[in-house]
Formats: structure tokens, C-alpha cells, sequence
């Protein structure tokens, strides 16, 4: 498993680097840019995002199609060219060219459903959770590298830093990375709206909207707040972000060994959304540095939480041919969430009400932990492999109650099956019949 997820964990921990480097002092620099003010450093903390959201779905489509490297390797040289205009961008609307150009290398969704595809379902989590702890140490990194070499190389140092390491990216992804999974199936095209409308992955979009608004409004105020109100020394800001990361990694752990192997991904995603509702009320109660770094670090044990399990619940809700689609779906959810959470981080800042801000974010998150509790919990999902030679009918034997997916791979054929509403030895059962 490792020599499949390592490579490709790598290469979307790098692509995080990428995004996560410049938040921590983006909004503090950028307003020394020309004709730069709080709502364009909103924008331009956003406008990764909304590319990134617009082109997640065909870019996740696009792999479907014509193959997962092909299209990792465009999205990469991409971002490339988005990092080279950034570095030497000296005024706000060129560094928005240069942002929008990194988000349109839109990869994530594409290299999350080739994990998918080398993994088994049971070992999924596992893989994800390494895949997560990558984004987690890229982000541990970023917080502490981010304040000491903006301040000694500036910004643009940071954006080169960025582009070498995808660089070395596109080497990884053609001479580590194992060659694709081919995949046999019989499932008709399901249409994008029915992807859409689908309710566990209506509820995992809305999940990963939620937590990447919150996310980018968090990155977007919280250096703000320590140096404009709490004069915290700005090289001093990667002590806040150690202390949080450390709590997160603690939590990230948690989150990978027990949302799989207890069966418990549904139970830690309400958790998750608990402790962002308690950060965002101890932000308004606050009026000391400690609490104020006290919500911060609370606010990043329930991102961690997060991390690592929601892409393996959000791809265990489609079927196999699906997997980029509804993937690149997941992610531009995501994607839109961080850009309305620029825009709205900018706009409050802006009438300095980020109070009122809070409390509104603390009602939709109520809001959303109520939702998911009617999401299913993806350990019902269970798989059944059966040797290739097998003889079944893929499309007949996918009308069996409780089948949801039925497909090959290079090593078996796989039966997913709700477990709710089936089980192994009935499926074994008619498989005899068959025979």
C-alpha cells in the first residue's frame, strides 16, 4: 500500500504547501501591494479557491476520461506558471492573475480517486489518513516556514518555494508513481445533477464547504487580530501555529486510527463541527492573547479531525466510475468555501465586525451539525472480493438488493454492498446459485 500512496500523498501535500504557505502572512503583505485594501487581500486569499472550484469537476471528469497522470501533470505545470507570476507580482491585480492561475491546476480531486483506485475500500481510511497526515505535516511546515522567510526573503520567496517543489512533482509522478488501475464495470453514466442531489454526498459537500469557509476565514483574521489587536510580533506568529499543529496532529491521529477501524468516521465529523462551534464562541468571549490562542488551537484540533476522513467518506459514496466526478464535485464544494470565506473574512474586516461575524459562523455551524446526523455511516458499506474468473453477470447481479457497486480491477472483482441491507453470506449465496 505504501509504495502506492506515499508518492502520490507527496505530491497533494505539496499542492497544500502550495496554498498553505502564503495564507499565514498573505493578508499582512499583500496590503503593502499596490492599490491593495482589505476586501482585494480577501479576494485575493479567495480567488484560488473559486478557480479551483470552478475547475475541480473537469478536471475530476477529465481523468475519468483520458487517465489520472495525464491530468495531474497539466494541472501541475499550471500551478507552475500561477507561482512564477506571483513571485514577481507588484501589485494587487497581477498577484490575483498569478492566484488564479495556481487554482487553476485544479488536482486534488484527480489524485485523491487514483488512491482510491489502487486501494481497497477497507484500507481506504488508512490511506487517507497517511494522504492527511501529509496535508498536516505540509501545513505544520508552511506555519513555521511561512513567517521566517516572508520576513527575510519576502513574499515572493515563497511562491518560488512552491514552484521548485512542483517541479519535482512531475518528476515523482512519472517515474514513482505506479502505472494506473484499469477498471472493468457495467455501470451506466450517472448525470452530474443525480451526483448533485445524492444525499450522502450532498451532506459530505456541504461538510467540506463548511470546514474550508471556516478555515479561510480563520487564516485570513487570525494573524490580523494577533498583530493589529493583540500586538503580537509578526515573526513570532509561527509559535501560534506550532502549538495549534501540534493539538491537530494529536487530533489528525485520532481521527485516522478510529474513523475506519471503529467504524466511527460519522461520530468524528459531529465531533469535528463541535469544536468549531466552541472556537468561534470562545473568539467573541475573548479579550486575552491566551484565550484568543486558546480558540485558535481548539479551532485546528476540529479542522484535524476532519482531514483525514473526509475524502474517504465522501469516495465511498460513489460508485467506481464515478469516483472523479463526484470527487471533483466534493472538492469544489470545498473550493467555494474558501473562496466565500475570503470574501466574507475580507468584507467583515473590513467594517471591523468580526464579532458579529463569529456569531453567525457559530448559527450555520449548528445548522450543519444537525444536518449530518442524517448523513449514513460509510463503515455500513462493506466489500466482498471474488477471484476474476468468477462467472457473474456485472449487471445482472448489481439488482441484487443491497448491492450498491459491482466492478474488476486488476486483482478481483469486487461486490460493495450496504450491509444494512445484505450481508457476505447471502451474496454467497447466489453467487452459488450462478455457479
Amino acid at each position: 500500500m505504501l509504495k502506492d500512496v506515499l508518492p502520490l500523498s507527496f505530491i497533494v501535500g505539496t499542492r497544500f504547501f502550495g496554498l498553505f504557505i502564503v495564507l499565514p502572512v498573505l493578508s499582512l503583505y499583500a496590503l503593502e501591494l499596490k492599490n491593495a485594501n482589505e476586501f482585494l487581500v480577501g479576494l485575493l486569499v479567495g480567488v484560488y479557491a473559486l478557480a479551483q472550484m470552478v475547475l475541480q469537476i473537469p478536471f475530476g471528469i477529465l481523468s475519468d476520461k483520458m487517465g489520472r497522470k495525464k491530468t495531474m501533470l497539466i494541472g501541475l505545470i499550471i500551478f507552475i506558471i500561477g507561482c512564477g507570476i506571483c513571485s514577481f507580482a507588484q501589485d494587487i491585480y497581477t498577484m490575483l492573475l498569478g492566484r488564479i492561475l495556481q487554482g487553476s491546476g485544479a488536482i486534488g480531486a484527480v489524485a485523491t480517486a487514483m488512491i482510491s483506485d489502487f486501494i481497497r475500500e477497507e484500507n481506504r481510511s488508512k490511506a487517507m489518513a497517511i494522504m492527511g497526515s501529509f496535508i498536516g505535516l505540509s501545513f505544520a511546515a508552511s506555519m513555521v516556514i511561512s513567517p521566517l522567510m516572508s520576513a527575510k526573503w519576502g513574499l515572493s520567496s515563497l511562491f518560488d518555494l512552491s514552484a521548485i517543489l512542483s517541479l519535482f512533482c512531475i518528476i515523482l509522478l512519472y517515474t514513482i508513481v505506479p502505472k494506473e488501475t484499469q477498471i472493468t464495470h457495467e455501470n451506466t453514466k450517472t448525470p452530474l445533477f443525480h451526483l448533485l442531489k445524492q444525499k450522502n454526498l450532498a451532506l459530505m459537500n456541504l461538510t467540506n464547504f463548511m470546514q474550508k469557509m471556516l478555515m479561510s476565514i480563520a487564516f485570513l483574521s487570525i494573524p490580523i487580530i494577533l498583530v493589529s489587536h493583540f500586538n503580537y510580533s509578526n515573526d513570532k506568529l509561527w509559535i501560534v501555529y506550532t502549538l495549534s499543529m501540534i493539538a491537530g496532529f494529536i487530533a489528525m491521529g485520532f481521527a485516522g486510527s478510529l474513523g475506519e477501524k471503529r467504524g466511527l468516521a460519522k461520530q468524528i465529523l459531529l465531533c469535528g463541527v463541535g469544536f468549531f462551534i466552541l472556537s468561534y464562541a470562545i473568539f467573541v468571549l475573548a479579550h486575552s492573547l491566551d484565550i484568543f490562542i486558546l480558540a485558535v488551537v481548539i479551532f485546528f484540533i476540529g479542522f484535524n479531525l476532519h482531514e483525514p476522513i473526509m475524502q474517504s467518506c465522501a469516495s465511498k459514496f460513489c460508485k467506481v466510475n464515478e469516483k472523479g466526478a463526484a470527487l471533483g464535485i466534493f472538492n469544489a464544494f470545498g473550493y467555494g468555501g474558501s473562496f466565500l470565506g475570503g470574501m466574507i473574512g475580507g468584507f467583515f474586516l473590513h467594517l471591523d465586525k468580526l464579532e458579529l461575524l463569529a456569531c453567525i459562523l457559530i448559527i450555520l455551524s449548528l445548522l450543519w451539525l444537525i444536518a449530518l446526523f442524517f448523513l449514513k455511516n460509510p463503515f455500513d458499506f462493506k466489500n466482498f472480493y471474488l477471484s476474476l474468473d468468477t462467472p457473474i453477470n456485472l449487471n445482472d447481479f448489481a439488482q441484487n438488493l443491497g448491492v450498491i457497486d459491482i466492478y474488476k480491477n486488476s486483482k478481483n472483482l469486487v461486490i460493495k454492498f450496504d450491509s444494512k441491507l445484505t450481508n457476505k453470506e447471502e451474496l454467497e449465496n447466489k453467487l452459488q446459485k450462478i455457479k
